[in-house]
């Protein structure tokens, strides 16, 4: 079939013909046509893979993406065969396979389509660049929303839009930006209250066109590789999270201290200003565990390397700020410094470690130090390599690293040359298929190293760029952004889309690293980045010398941010324990309304609200001056959690923002875990864990997990997973308490703070003791002191 691309140029395009034969292995089952082959790969009754050989060869079947933890659980499957198709089932899916085309119909087991090819699975060859262009075409169903696609700075709901994965040192980026920093190939379709997922696992430059070229159909194409993809059937789209989370692993739990607030600047620079910094926190008592330090820490930008100048006694300036409670995270980039006196150089040179052309030349650009080598992470022994560098600065003391310009960046150039060759983990490639997983696997590397180095301790990393599958090992940000209120909102959108393509460890640069936001700006942010799971300030330096501290605008804005800040303290527990629910089910610690609310087509397109965990509702402020702010609540009950007014979901609300509040909700009938006021997180053994239950008239679990907030042992069982039900009867409220664990925790108490009572308590009572109440009226704060272990509240 001849085509007109868009150059104007002819090219053929191929397409499936006839089934003439097929075959069951175990769950595979194998389509052929005269040329094509089509793997359908049953993972489980709800995941599907689909792998197509354009012409009768597959490729190595590897995948920089897919954890080796994922399980195959297929049980009740098979294949029926009929005139015009073929029916491969599962409990709750049908495949249809064409026999004249290999096109594809999936439907639910009543016979709703979910998802179905248009022109389905073809191909060309990319005459210009070697190998094949392979495509995937669907339909679009009816009023379907489409969302994922990890970082793109660009509406949540991805219909009308068309995006590209080519990970890109976007400085200073804009709304509808592409490509970005990160690659995910992975998107959500939702239609008729029905949801699936699609993971096209394929490291070339990738593009995805959600009916933007044409209004009906929706596309995915790779430059090189192969048609591989995961179909995730929810219905719902927190199951389709979990079914890719599924795939791609799921994150371990951090450090408790990187869940605090973080400091940053590019850059703090000497050791004298750092102390300076730490104790301005400390004086000031704003709680701050983590100083960042930028490239200027480093001799000459080398990396593994202390600027004798600055910092000529590192590791007794991380034994002071230890003292005071922060820990350090360091900068480390992939560019090494051509310097023959430089020894990681040197051994990188000795080995054959960096990157060459395809004329055998090494791979030189310039970044920060001046002429760079990179290493070539795809190569296993590289990545060894590279993990051992770490023993030093781990014994010096640095508890995290924070891996840049990993895209790759360099700077006349943008990025390598496609001719540079890769391992590729012993395919050898170019830089085309590399180019998506060059950062994903530098900071697979390095974490690599931080584990061997700091244990027991648990290690702690930061990404600019990576691929679907990172957050087994690492966190993100969002890049360099710039200090406007159109970036705040940015913030948010990236933010949730991150969380539900898999990564939920992720933040912004708060206040914007680009330009200097004024002081309503930077709270505004600071509010925001309190329910963002990575919080970190950081800025650029600039010829005025303005930092972005707490304190840098003025006392009014202090207060505002100090606040802000102790509140993130205050819900450390929840927002820990939102993190192990992310980390043991795949749950997305942000969710958009539509991920919450899905039957509610008032929730497709919304930006502003969303939900960190179970419990919490946020809409942050978006406009500087802003006085009041409209709130869509989605179905169910809600306390506004600055005054406790109770509001009805499913409705659009009109709330206050004076500058120290933000539109923040709490779901009736959950509890809300606190610590009591601290400075880092090393305070948090107090002798109490507060308590907020809000009362609701529907029975309603939650749930609190803790351990020791570093190391291990919580694998050993050294953990407790405390589960709260909420039960509501006239003049009567039960609070139930299951306790599981062995982990001895430091409070010995719990200060419960029982809210929205409908009726005027007269007593309590704990496992059976009875206690009058006598200061508590209709709708006030009922105080409670209860043993840390107590099994049932039950107030009337």
């Amino acid at each position: 079939m001849q085509v007109t691309t868009s150059s104007g140029k002819y090219s053929v395009k191929h397409y499936p013909d006839t089934i003439r034969e097929w075959k069951k292995e175990g769950n595979y089952f194998y389509f052929y046509t005269s040329e094509t082959i089509l793997e359908v790969r049953i993972i489980s009754d709800k995941i599907i893979r689909f792998r197509y050989a354009a012409d009768g060869k597959f490729q190595r079947d590897f995948s920089y993406a897919v954890s080796d933890r994922m399980e195959e659980s297929p049980v009740n499957f098979g294949l029926h065969e009929f005139e015009e198709n073929f029916e491969v089932y599962t409990d709750v899916l049908r495949i249809y396979i064409s026999r004249d085309d290999l096109r594809l119909t999936i439907t639910d087991a009543e016979g709703r389509i979910i998802n179905q090819d248009e022109l389905g699975f073809h191909w060309q060859y990319y005459l210009q660049k070697g190998g094949k262009i392979i495509y995937c075409s669907k339909q679009i169903q009816e009023d379907e929303c489409f969302f994922g696609m990890g970082d793109k700075p660009t509406d949540l709901n991805l219909h009308g839009k068309r995006l590209e994965n080519f990970g890109t040192d976007a400085y200073g980026f804009q709304k509808d930006t592409d490509p970005l920093y990160r690659n995910i190939p992975f998107y959500y379709g939702l239609h008729r209250g029905i949801a699936y997922g699609i993971f096209f696992d394929n490291t070339f430059r990738t593009i995805f066109d959600f009916g933007k070229e044409r209004e009906n159909v929706t596309s995915f194409w790779a430059r090189g590789g192969e048609m591989n993809y995961y179909f995730i059937y929810g219905p719902e789209l927190m199951s389709v999270a979990q079914g890719y989370t599924r795939i791609t692993g799921t994150a371990e739990l951090p450090p408790l201290w990187a869940l605090g607030y973080q400091q940053c600047r590019w850059s703090y620079y000497p050791d004298k200003r750092v102390k300076e910094i730490a104790a301005e926190f400390r004086k000031r008592q704003i709680p701050c565990d983590v100083i960042h330090l930028d490239i200027d820490y480093m001799e000459g930008f080398r990396c593994f390397t202390w600027s004798k100048e600055g910092f000529p006694e590192p590791a007794g300036l991380i034994k002071e700020l230890g003292e005071q409670g922060f820990k350090v995270v360091v900068i480390i980039d992939p560019g090494i410094k051509v310097d023959p006196d430089y020894n990681i150089y040197q051994q990188g040179i000795q080995h054959e470690y960096f990157c060459k052309r395809a004329d055998g030349a090494l791979m030189e650009g310039d970044v920060w130090p001046g002429k760079c080598v990179f290493p070539d992470y795809t190569n296993p022994e590289v990545r060894k390599w590279w993990a051992g560098l770490f023993k030093e600065l781990a014994e010096t003391g640095v508890r995290g690293v924070w891996n840049d310009m990993n895209e790759p960046a360099v700077f006349e150039m943008g990025t390598f040359p496609e001719d540079v060759r890769h391992d590729y983990d012993g395919e050898a490639v170019s830089h085309r298929k590399a180019h998506n997983i060059y950062g994903h696997l530098m900071s697979k590397a390095t974490e690599a190293g931080l584990r061997k180095y700091l244990m027991p301790n648990r290690p702690f990393v930061i990404a600019r760029s990576v691929y679907a599958g990172a957050q087994r090992w690492t966190s993100v940000w969002t890049g360099d952004n710039v200090s406007s209120w159109d970036h705040l909102w940015l913030a948010s959108v990236q933010c949730q889309r991150l969380s539900v393509s898999g990564i939920s460890f992720a933040g912004s640069d708060i206040g914007g690293f680009i330009g200097e936001p004024d002081g309503e700006l930077y709270v505004r942010w600071i509010q925001l980045a309190v329910f963002h799971p990575l919080m970190r300030t950081h800025s650029a330096s600039n010829e005025t010398g303005f930092n972005q501290e707490p304190w840098s605008f003025g006392a009014e804005y202090e207060a505002v941010a100090k606040k802000f800040i102790q509140l993130r303290y205050h819900l450390l527990p929840y927002i820990y324990t939102t993190f192990w629910q992310y980390s043991r089910y795949g749950t997305p610690m942000l969710r958009p309304l539509a991920f919450v609310a899905q039957q509610d087509k008032q929730t497709y397109d919304r930006t502003h609200e969303f939900m960190m965990g179970d419990s919490l509702l946020i809409s942050h402020v978006s406009a500087p001056g802003m006085k009041e702010k409209e709130v869509y609540l989605p179905e169910g009950k809600w306390y506004y959690y600055w005054n406790d007014q109770l509001y009805t979901g499913g409705q659009t609300i009109k709330v206050a923002t004076p500058l120290d509040e933000m539109p923040l909700f709490v779901k009736a009938g959950v509890v809300l875990p606190h610590y009591p006021s601290i400075q880092h997180v090393e305070e948090r053994n107090t002798e109490e864990m507060i308590l907020h239950v809000y009362y609701g008239e529907q029975p309603e679990s939650s749930y609190l997990y803790e351990d020791a907030g570093d190391h291990y042992g919580y694998r050993n069982g050294q953990y407790n997973e405390i589960r709260f039900k909420q039960v509501s009867e006239k003049q009567r409220f039960v609070l139930r308490k299951k306790f599981f664990g062995n982990y001895s925790a430091a409070y010995k108490r719990h200060h419960i703070h029982v809210h929205g009572l409908p009726f005027k308590p007269k007593e309590y009572i704990i496992d059976g003791v009875a206690t009058k109440i006598t200061a508590a009226g209709t709708g006030s704060v009922v105080k409670i002191m209860a043993d840390r272990k107590f099994e049932m509240l039950i107030i009337r």
